[in-house]
């Protein structure tokens, strides 16, 4: 399997094709696989945070979420075949097996209550697909959440609880009872319905960043990390 680095982040060279080939492969075995999907903003934490770095380094797939990563890939004349957004192959994964053998899913993640509503939304839109359990992303024990998933043996956990902490808890949870981790921040809170997706055009274009900042102000901090990722990546020697 491809795969090259940007500022020291692992990133797999698959399309959104082959990403499901996988992912099937990995659903026919008893052992679980971690799945992370950095961005630009992601890559800069991971550069201030050696556990974060460690975690996505450790992960099974690392997916290129964000444009940022395509830009910087083409600067550095390594290939990537293009993004395979979080939220998408989550999607796409939902609709294959709906069309096939059917699976089973926990959410983990998002506010009290909204874990309810996104099961509710998946289960009306996928009806081979059975979300057999869920637990919101505000907890100080995971005990008891580790001890529903072993009894549950879903075939899938979404874990949408941002990054760093979903990366992190993915990682230290390696051994849980599911066949894939999906690390893949807001996606709960877009399927229940909570928060709304960037208009196709805007996706289509790589500016899902911009919707965010307009809709959502107190992401201007944060958004600082998309200029730092983009000189990191011109004045950084090798990849």
């Amino acid at each position: 399997m491809n795969m090259v680095k940007i500022l020291g982040i692992p990133f797999h060279a698959l399309t959104v094709d082959q990403t499901l080939e996988k992912f099937e492969s990995f659903l026919a075995t008893k052992q679980n696989h971690i799945i992370v999907t950095p961005n630009p903003e992601g890559v800069m934490q991971a550069r201030r945070n050696p556990a974060l770095s460690h975690a996505l380094q450790s992960a099974t797939l690392s997916l290129a979420d964000g444009i940022g990563i395509i830009i910087a890939a083409r600067l550095k004349r390594l290939k990537l075949p293009g993004r395979v957004r979080g939220f998408d192959i989550v999607m796409a994964l939902f609709e294959r097996l709906d069309a096939k053998q059917g699976g089973t899913v926990y959410l983990l993640g998002a506010a009290p209550g909204v874990a309810e509503r996104a099961a509710e939304n998946i289960e009306k839109r996928y009806p081979a697909i059975k979300v057999i359990g869920h637990h919101h992303g505000f907890f100080d024990d995971d005990e008891p959440i580790i001890a529903e998933i072993s009894r549950l043996s879903p075939d899938i956990v979404i874990a949408g609880m941002g990054m760093p902490r979903q990366e992190l808890w993915a990682i230290k949870n390696s051994s849980i009872s599911t066949r894939i981790t999906l690390c893949v921040g807001g996606t709960i809170d877009v399927l229940a319905g909570e928060v709304k997706l960037a208009p196709a055009f805007m996706r289509k274009m790589g500016l899902e960043w911009l919707y965010r900042l307009v809709n959502q102000p107190s992401r201007a901090k944060r958004m600082l990390d998309l200029p730092r990722f983009m000189l990191a990546v011109i004045f950084s020697k090798g990849i």
